[in-house]
């Protein structure tokens, strides 16, 4: 996944960085430091690692954090090393990212610089994936439950057996919060077709035919193949590839990553990456006149509508809010079943097109990120397109300024970069 190195790092080490000795250094003699910037709260991140092939995968990692001198102080951090996603959503040859949660800075300037180094021991984590059934993949931490994967069609049984929207796959449900409530909804009687956090448009146009994926109208997402699965002591991951069919007739491959890192500090981070690739010809995706869903969605469970709260960047918002630009939105409330409000903050990477897109915000549950929108756009046959996402879950009511600093900790993550 394309999530970090992006930008030039914050400041250039000195000539005596590269003179620090480790015994533990991973490749000739040369340690591997990585900078990051500092912020308030706790920064989950994932970085590319260019030079897998030259060290032990593996061999157990910490990062150690260096003073200015370059003299090791704190306690190490655990690591994670995973495979990385290529271009076209595939699990890239080679390919690895570091994995880890930065702790607070104990000073709010400037950045700061770890050294990456093998460790004694090995954690496993206690995260697990496990089938719910034969549609259904669950993952959990230690005894919690944390989502389901439905890759096989599920069935709302309340809804008409002749509407199309009775059976939906390749999605996200349900969410739990982290004091176990469940925080996502699905086939709700207002809108049958929203289902926990899916990825459909409106309008989709192949050849001279449209079709209505929001809606499965002629056209259906389909598990395809599991691409990769892993657990450890950062996150858990997850790579599957549908596709979509219209009959039995793919027209467009699609390849998901979920990448799910351990609680911290009262919140979950959830990044999704989303590759698309149209075969055999062009697709064309639209989002609904005048509202622009179309594209990532995540629709919540049941709750005290007195209670519910959307908070943008501009702060809280009493109105929905149709076709507006936001580069995050938060939807806060008291889902049925828990005794306090909880929520989740659907973030978006810098670099999406068109940057920041539209969305759509409904107080009665759903949150829409559109993209393209409500202009129509052509994706070119055999190229692929990705957007990235993050869903960070919280366990209590979030004031602005705690979530711009979580959507801060979202993109200051995107600038970790290793020194040369």
């Amino acid at each position: 996944m394309k999530l970090n190195q992006r930008s030039s790092c914050l400041w250039i080490a000195t000539a005596t960085l590269f003179l620090i000795y480790a015994a533990d250094a991973l490749v000739a003699g040369e340690p591997k430091i990585l900078e990051v910037p500092t912020n308030p709260i706790a920064m989950p991140l994932a970085v590319s690692i260019e030079e897998a092939s030259t060290f032990d995968l593996a061999a157990p990692f910490t990062l150690v954090e260096l003073n200015i001198t370059g003299e090791a102080h704190g306690s190490p951090l655990p690591v994670q090393l995973v495979s990385e996603a290529a271009a076209d959503g595939t699990k890239l040859e080679g390919g690895r990212q570091l994995l880890a949660v930065i702790p607070p800075a104990e000073t709010p300037n400037g950045a700061r610089r770890f050294r990456l180094q093998s460790s004694k021991s090995e954690s496993s984590g206690d995260f697990r994936f496990e089938a719910v059934n034969d549609a259904s993949l669950g993952l959990w931490q230690g005894e919690h439950p944390v989502w389901v994967y439905n890759h096989g069609n599920i069935t709302g049984q309340h809804v008409p057996k002749d509407d199309p929207r009775r059976r939906r796959g390749c999605y996200i449900h349900p969410i739990w919060g982290l004091r176990g409530e469940v925080i996502s909804g699905d086939f709700p009687e207002d809108h049958y077709h929203h289902h926990g956090v899916f990825w459909t448009w409106p309008h989709v146009r192949i050849g001279e035919s449209k079709y209505n994926l929001w809606a499965d109208v002629d056209i259906q997402q389909r598990f395809v193949r599991w691409i990769y699965r892993q657990t450890g002591p950062v996150a858990a991951v997850l790579a599957v590839e549908n596709g979509w069919f219209v009959r039995d007739r793919k027209v467009m491959i699609e390849r998901v990553w979920i990448r799910t890192f351990a609680a911290s500090e009262g919140r979950r981070a959830l990044d999704i990456t989303l590759t698309w690739i149209p075969i055999d010809r062009d697709v064309t995706l639209q989002g609904a006149a005048g509202k622009s869903y179309g594209g990532l969605t995540m629709r919540f469970a049941p709750r005290d509508d007195k209670q519910t709260v959307i908070t943008t960047p501009s702060g809280r918002t009493s109105e929905d809010l149709p076709d507006t630009r936001l580069p995050w939105a938060d939807y806060t409330s008291q889902f049925v079943g828990a005794q306090t409000p909880s929520g989740a903050t659907v973030m978006i990477d810098p670099d999406h097109p068109d940057f920041p897109p539209a969305w759509l915000t409904r107080h009665y549950g759903v949150m829409c990120v559109g993209y393209p929108g409500v202009q129509a756009k052509i994706f070119p046959v055999d190229e692929a397109f990705t957007l990235n996402y993050r869903i960070s879950i919280h366990d209590a009511s979030a004031e602005l300024v705690d979530l711009k600093q979580d959507y801060g900790a979202y993109t200051s993550a995107l600038q970790a970069c290793w020194l040369k």
